[in-house]
This record gives structure tokens, C-alpha cells and sequence, in this order.
């Protein structure tokens, strides 16, 4: 017997962003040591700064539909992070946006398809994949696992995701990079966590904690 429908409204999901930006302040230092070892040392920083910015704008500007939060949020990341994590991030909820419409609310099973959308887009844009020491060794598992427990309704299938996106945030640990700054150091990126995989983990724990608040 199948689980009854559940509804996740727009509201549910700017407490999503507020979550995210909560997890991102706390470990800002965090996510800027991770980046130091092998990028720029500025992705907590940019990225805690791109969701002070997210969370003024939903605050400011209250969206009515999933499309209008996406484009909120993407537009105000693209804007306001710097390097490559705002383009991306951006990218992701405007992808996302889209897929989900001018809807007030998604079940699980549409809100899976605006999640992978969001992910193929940051492929794209990143021009990426799996195995390359990105945040999409995070997004993938991620989207996957919340697609598979998608008829277990939203609050299970974010669970899911979440452990999903923490395996394969450590699963970057012992990659190469092929992608981006930390590619241009060969072999010396092994041992060393992506920052964008530890950041994109925290964007599905705070998706998890949102819905489960929700009910």
C-alpha cells in the first residue's frame, strides 16, 4: 500500500534556505579551511554571504510560487557569491525553479524531478560529473536516494538524500580533483574533502530538517 500524498508548500521550502544558511554560518570557518587546503579559501566565506543576501531577499520579497523562489534565490547566489559556487548554487535553483513551476506546493515525486533538474543543471553548467571532486559527488547520491524513496513521501526521501549527500562528501576524500581550482594540484588534492560537496551536504540536511519541521 502506497503512502498518502503529501504536499510540501512554498513555505516549507524558503525554511529550507533559512535552514541552509543557519548550517552554512556555523561552519563557515569550516567550509574556508576545506577550500583553503585546495582552493581559493573563501568558499565559507562567499557562500555564508550569498545566503545573508538569500535570506534578506525572501524576507524582503515572500514568493507565492516554487518558480518565484527559485529565481530568487538563483538570481541573488549568481549575484553575490563569488567564484565558481554562485554560478553554480545559481544555476541549481533556477533549474529547480523552472522544473517546479508556478505551483504554491509539490509532492514528493515533483519535487524529486525539480531537485534533479536543479543537479543536471549544475552538470551542465559545471560541465561535471561524478568522480570529479565536485559538490556533485554531494548532489548526485543525493538526488538519487530522494528520487528511489520518493513514495515514502518528502520528509523519508530527504532523510535519505542526506545520508546520500554525507557518503559521498567523504567518498572526495581520496579523489583527484578534474575540475575547477583544485584540479590544477594533480595528486596533491587527495586527502582532502571537497568544499563544495561539504557545503551541497549541508543544502540536503537542510532540506531534510525543513520538511521534517514542516510535518
Amino acid at each position: 500500500m502506497s503512502a498518502p500524498t503529501v504536499s510540501v508548500p512554498v513555505g516549507a521550502l524558503v525554511a529550507w534556505l533559512g535552514r541552509w544558511q543557519e548550517l552554512v554560518a556555523r561552519d563557515r570557518d569550516h567550509l574556508t579551511e576545506l577550500d583553503k587546503a585546495i582552493g581559493d579559501a573563501d568558499h565559507g566565506l562567499n557562500l555564508d554571504r550569498g545566503l545573508t543576501a538569500v535570506i534578506e531577499a525572501l524576507r524582503e520579497n515572500p514568493p507565492a510560487t516554487l518558480d518565484a523562489l527559485g529565481r530568487s534565490v538563483g538570481m541573488t547566489l549568481v549575484s553575490t557569491v563569488g567564484g565558481a559556487s554562485g554560478p553554480l548554487y545559481g544555476t541549481l535553483f533556477l533549474r529547480f525553479g523552472t522544473a517546479a513551476g508556478a505551483t504554491g506546493s509539490v509532492d514528493a515525486a515533483h519535487l524529486a524531478d525539480a531537485l534533479r533538474a536543479g543537479v543536471d543543471g549544475v552538470a551542465a553548467r559545471g560541465r561535471s560529473g561524478a568522480g570529479d571532486k565536485t559538490m556533485l559527488d554531494a548532489l548526485l547520491p543525493a538526488v538519487s536516494a530522494f528520487e528511489d524513496a520518493a513514495r515514502s513521501g518528502p520528509v523519508a526521501a530527504a532523510a535519505a538524500a542526506t545520508n546520500a549527500a554525507r557518503a559521498g562528501r567523504d567518498a572526495t576524500a581520496p579523489m583527484i580533483a578534474r575540475r575547477g581550482r583544485a584540479s590544477y594540484l594533480g595528486e596533491r588534492s587527495v586527502g582532502h574533502l571537497d568544499p563544495g560537496a561539504a557545503s551541497a551536504a549541508l543544502l540536503v540536511e537542510a532540506l531534510a530538517t525543513a520538511l521534517a519541521e514542516d510535518g
